[in-house]
């Protein structure tokens, strides 16, 4: 491990997370945002379902160890969605058993660490048409169906509210976006720069102490240095440690 210690931030899920560094991802914006502030972990598994994130859990968040993350954003929902394959193979979960599965998933993070926070990413929806327009003669026909997304992603909303977890919803947030897929399924960078402004309002929102909200989080090795960069006085240097030039201005308001 190198330090300085730096709070922890792990992403977990399924493909939305694992490209989520992909196509201007959210979790690269992320990762600019808190460059100084805070480690952004990948866990993230294409194809993956609650079933087999439940089967890895213990390795992934094991709840011996040394540090705990201080937050977890957690995404599974669109392949346990789909549609049933006749030969019992595949994503799909049951709507119920995916609510459990989910369930499990919650009660583990919140064990690990009074201080360690949840959100969870609900379902988002699909664009249909673009799915039918790319069948793949490697794969079976894929059962995405708006339908079953609103279904799965009301489902974790509802249990996010009885458990009282912080909750993004993705079906009704992607839906205010065009251009939001690359191949119907997966996020384009509109869709994740959706995603991206949805987590922090819930980061700006929470109420949470300490704030996770990278602007209320310190900067690391912030202080002054007789080798920054010479002003232009050719006295003093200026510190770099908060400049935010090169970044698009729209994420300094969130």
């Amino acid at each position: 491990m190198v330090g300085p210690a730096r709070p922890q931030f792990v992403l977990f899920g399924s493909s939305i997370v694992q490209l989520s560094f992909s196509h201007g991802g959210w979790g690269s914006i992320l990762s600019d945002l808190y460059a100084r502030k805070a480690d952004i972990l990948l866990r993230g598994y294409f194809g993956w379902n609650s079933r087999r994130a439940l089967e890895v859990l213990d390795q992934v968040f094991p709840k011996d160890a040394a540090v705990q993350p201080s937050l977890v954003i957690v995404y599974f929902g669109g392949n346990d969605s789909m549609g049933p394959h006749p030969s019992g193979l595949g994503p799909h979960v049951p709507l119920p058993e995916y609510v459990e599965n989910m369930r499990k998933i919650a009660n583990h993070l919140q064990s690990l660490s009074d201080s360690t926070r949840i959100i969870f990413l609900s379902c988002p929806p699909v664009n249909e048409a673009t799915i039918r327009a790319n069948k793949s003669p490697y794969l079976s026909e894929l059962v995405r169906t708006n339908e079953l997304c609103q279904q799965y992603s009301e489902a974790c909303i509802k249990l996010c509210q009885e458990m009282d977890i912080k909750v993004v919803d993705l079906f009704t947030a992607i839906q205010k976006g065009d251009n939001c897929f690359t191949d119907g399924i997966h996020l384009s960078a509109e869709g994740n720069k959706i995603v991206a402004e949805e987590i922090l309002k819930v980061l700006r929102e929470a109420d949470w102490k300490p704030s996770l909200h990278w602007k209320s989080m310190p900067t690391e090795f912030a202080e002054d240095s007789p080798y920054d960069l010479v002003a232009a006085d050719g006295k003093t240097t200026l510190n770099p440690s908060e400049w935010t030039f090169y970044r698009e201005s729209h994420w300094n308001s969130l």
